[in-house]
């Protein structure tokens, strides 16, 4: 989306025009093209305030606080590596470290390739089975940084062996 196509404005309006008499439409319209297109840059901000009348500010500022949200396109896999507090104290830092080194990528970034991005959570509510991560929603539990390896290993698998 990074020049505003034509088919994506229209998509995008139509969007809009379903939840235009909602009460609060906002969060309604930012999952839909979350949904759609996997992430809300700046320019489609701007397009739906131009819309709706909603200021950009206060656009942003949603897509910003919420995790869910995304400014920029996230991988086919995106980790999430566990930074509450119990994952914490039991070593999720150490986890996420080993992440970042073998993949090259830090929290909030992306593979060159497209395949993983990594996200530091606040929590996942896996507190018993900690120090826990999720891919795209699978949590795996009482991860080390030895285990690392086979979860990359495990989605490189599921591409053919891409690298």
């Amino acid at each position: 989306m990074a020049n505003l196509q034509s088919h994506a404005k229209e998509q995008i309006k139509e969007i809009v025009e379903r939840y235009k008499d909602e009460e609060t439409p906002l969060m309604m319209i930012l999952e839909a093209i979350q949904s759609e297109y996997g992430y809300i840059p700046l320019e489609v901000q701007e397009y739906v305030s131009s819309l709706t009348g909603i200021p950009v500010a206060e656009i942003y500022g949603v897509v910003t606080f919420y995790s869910f949200f995304s400014l920029k396109p996230k991988g086919k896999y995106v980790i999430g590596v566990c930074l509450g507090t119990a994952c914490y104290v039991k070593g999720s830092q150490t986890v996420m470290d080993k992440f970042s080194e073998i993949l090259g990528i830090g929290p909030g970034e992306t593979t060159d390739d497209g395949l993983f991005t990594l996200d530091a959570l606040r929590c996942i509510g896996a507190c018993g089975i900690a120090p826990a991560i999720s891919v795209n929603g699978k949590v795996y539990p009482k991860m080390t940084p030895n285990k690392v390896v086979s979860v990359i290993k495990e989605y490189h698998d599921l591409e053919g062996g891409a690298n």
